[in-house]
């Protein structure tokens, strides 16, 4: 069971501002619209404007929450499926 603890003593601990209240933010609330692309606009002093096209690449993948808890890093991730490559049936191999 987590222990409960107020702002103040959140703000102690880390080195986040007291004023930040993250209590009903939402993880992942953005990222299906990010796995289309987007756009940044970059507005220069000098007045002039760039705009680049962000594409994700196409081998990324999303882990769940619950699935990243288990692997710190892409490598682990790797490692754990290249374990079970050798399990699985010879027809879906060839995918």
């Amino acid at each position: 069971m987590k222990k409960a603890t107020s702002k103040a003593g959140r703000a102690k601990n880390s080195r986040m501002r007291a004023e930040y209240d993250f209590s009903r933010g939402v993880r992942g609330k953005h990222c299906k619209a990010m796995q289309g692309g987007y756009t940044i606009t970059i507005h220069r002093a000098d007045g002039t404007t760039v705009v680049k096209e962000v594409v994700p690449k196409g081998n990324v993948v999303l882990l769940e929450p619950d699935v990243h808890a288990h692997f710190p890093d892409s490598r682990s991730v790797n490692k754990a499926l290249r374990c079970l490559i050798p399990l699985l049936p010879k027809k879906r191999r060839a995918l």
